[in-house]
């Protein structure tokens, strides 16, 4: 699903007022009808005081036109207009003539001087105070109205953005800004929904098709696009009946270190669940016992030191490696680490102390093979790019790295986003039994897996975490959040595989595991 900018729905808004021969008032209509309806049916004429506060502005015009739905159709409903200047837009002005001549009970002016309604707990409140169109912060007494709504208790529900919320910054005052229990957006989510520093302003967040012209939605690129199974079904690549191990590639993992080898161990494990045909594990003489008897599956070789790496020397050529969990980052690893990146071919995955040891010496990132693979957790991503101000500015300084130096950045969250050159790619997966020791190693041998497969390095990216976090949906429903290990994660990869092709009305038992998207033979 494409998240489109501000600048981008306003296009979108014009382009179809004049392709569909519309006024910009009669699509404001459509967009109040549809949150009337969405309200409508939920509340099926209960009649509990609903508050609809309204700006100046065409987010204003909005919630006069669900107000006065709401009012025709028999609800208790307190309609105002927040009216601190007059700058009133055209659309606002004409629904506000409109309500009035629905209902004797004129929208309560509220001038910015005077004491705030009162709100009941059990009431509800609809936010059309500002929308997406905010650039600068509100007035202490908006503020203070803001504050009123959070005190009150009431549901809050925001119409295509919380007030106060803006979609390309963070508020400097969080007092300033509408904390919805519920968002409608217009079109597309917004990009604040999902950064940490943002997305605690609304609880959840649906969206509402207002029918924008959709030859506009479909051709117009986006800086980011938010991923889930309609995308990843695109990027799956089916198997033939007749292949074998050795058409799914070689993936080497690379990396511990005495008392690190648990690290090792699940990268490998994942990158032969997601699919590679053979792993191998290269650690220190003191990880091989632990690899040949807690994974069978994989080969192992081995440094000529028993506690560290210190010379990266092998005799195969793998498809893809992933290299750096448990590494360590003494000065003798450092120097097999930079010696190792000269000479690699193989396609990248960079993780844990790999990064680390990148961060110490950036002239490393100059030998990186094109469009490696770079998946840091927040601290690992500090010490590369430096401090960030905001969510915003990280975002920034990554894809400047990402472009510098032609990188594919993980960028790991809560709605974790992969970043390749200016495009954001924002997941959908996940929960927080992930906040646990290992599963950043899952998520390193996942991408390493599919890198093995054939999947380009963006693929492989945005596909492992997608499938990272799916597994994890999945895992949580029989561990909880806080049992949830990592090797759970990749005992449900299978699962998650194959939910891919769950469809809604099919019984569990019945799922398929796999469907070829050219109509090859399906198998279960």
């Amino acid at each position: 699903m494409k998240i489109f900018s501000k600048e981008q729905i306003y296009i979108g808004d014009q382009t179809t007022a004049k392709k569909q021969n519309i006024s910009s008032t009669e699509l404001m209509e459509r967009a109040g009808i549809q949150i009337f309806n969405w309200l409508h049916v939920r509340m099926q004429g209960a009649q509990v005081p609903i508050h609809v506060f309204c700006g100046i502005g065409n987010n204003g015009g909005d919630g006069l036109v669900v107000a006065r739905h709401l009012i025709t159709h028999g609800y208790n409903v307190k309609t105002y207009v927040v009216n601190c200047n007059d700058k009133r837009s055209k659309d606002f002005l004409i629904n506000y003539d409109r309500i009035k001549e629905t209902t004797k009970k004129w929208p309560e002016m509220l001038n910015c001087a005077e004491d705030y309604p009162d709100i009941g707990a059990d009431d509800i409140i609809v936010d059309a105070v500002f929308g997406i169109g905010l650039n600068r912060p509100a007035d202490d007494w908006v503020k203070g109205l803001f504050q009123h709504f959070r005190k009150s208790k009431a549901f809050t529900l925001a119409i295509d953005m919380p007030s106060g919320l803006y979609s390309d910054k963070v508020p400097k005052d969080e007092n300033g800004v509408v904390w919805a229990n519920y968002t409608l957006s217009f079109a597309s989510p917004k990009l604040a929904f999902f950064l940490p520093d943002t997305a605690k302003y609304t609880q959840q967040w649906e969206i509402l098709d207002i029918g924008l012209d959709p030859e506009y939605l479909y051709t117009t690129e986006t800086e980011a696009e938010l991923i889930g199974k309609n995308e990843m079904l695109q990027v799956y690549q089916p198997r033939e009946k007749f292949s074998h191990k050795g058409d799914f590639g070689h993936s080497l993992i690379i990396g511990g270190s005495y008392g690190k080898i648990g690290a090792v161990t699940l990268s490998s494990k994942a990158a032969l669940a997601s699919g590679a045909g053979l792993v191998t594990a290269y650690v220190p003489k003191c990880g091989y016992t632990i690899l040949q008897s807690t994974f069978p599956e994989a080969m192992v070789m081995t440094d000529k030191d028993e506690n560290l790496i210190t010379e990266i020397k092998f005799d195969l050529e793998p498809t893809s490696i992933g290299i750096g969990m448990g590494l360590g980052t003494s000065e003798t690893t450092q120097l097999a680490f930079e010696k190792f990146l000269k000479a690699n071919k193989s396609p990248l995955v960079i993780d844990a102390d790999g990064i680390n040891l990148l961060a110490k010496n950036k002239n490393l990132l100059k030998l990186l093979p094109k469009d490696a693979i770079l998946t840091p957790h927040p601290k690992e991503l500090e010490r590369l790019i430096g401090k960030w101000k905001d969510d915003f500015d990280k975002l920034k300084k990554v894809k400047e790295l990402s472009k510098e130096h032609q990188l594919v950045i993980v960028i790991k969250g809560s709605n974790t986003i992969t970043v390749y050159q200016d495009k954001l790619y924002v997941n959908s997966t996940g929960n927080p039994g992930l906040a646990t020791a290992g599963t950043g190693d899952v998520l390193t041998g996942i991408i390493t897996g599919l890198l093995a497969q054939g999947y380009d390095q963006l693929s492989a990216t945005v596909f492992g975490v997608y499938l990272h976090g799916k597994s994890a949906d999945i895992a949580v429903e029989e561990f909880g959040y806080q049992s949830m290990i990592a090797s759970n994660v990749i005992d449900y990869l299978g699962k998650a595989y194959i939910d891919l092709f769950a469809r809604p009305d099919m019984p569990p038992q019945e799922t398929e595991e796999e469907e070829s998207h050219n109509s090859r033979q399906r198998t279960r």
